[in-house]
């Protein structure tokens, strides 16, 4: 139980110092942002909890495909918020669209034989 509370309170460190770092450099916040910090903690705790090296690999190799449509959304959100459109309608928009090139990548990385 204490490791699982300490995984959780060091996520959320990580989400809490982000959003903090955002009221006073936004760039600054988006460079912390956009490090790997999500992969790099499953990373550890899978290494942690025993996992074998090729499990952290194929987790990273999967993370690295999945990137791409993801990208979609960094890329809608800002254009919808400068073209009035407001924040919530905005965020669904953005989070339904990366959805949906999701869903649409997931076939092909299976044409390609990359094992989700």
């Amino acid at each position: 139980m204490l490791y699982y509370t300490i995984k959780v309170v060091v996520s959320a460190l990580v989400v809490v110092a982000i959003s903090e770092i955002a009221k006073r450099s936004a760039g600054f916040a988006a460079l912390v942002a956009s490090l790997p910090l999500t992969s790099l903690l499953a990373f550890i705790w899978l290494h942690a909890e025993g996992a074998q090296p090729q499990k952290i690999a194929d987790l990273s190799n999967q993370i690295l495909w999945l990137i791409f449509p993801s990208l979609l959304f960094f890329l809608l959100l800002p254009l919808l918020l400068k073209n009035g459109v407001n924040f919530w309608a905005s965020l669904g928009l953005s989070v339904a669209a990366t959805a949906g090139s999701y869903l649409a990548m997931l076939p092909v990385l299976r044409r390609l034989g990359v094992a989700l």
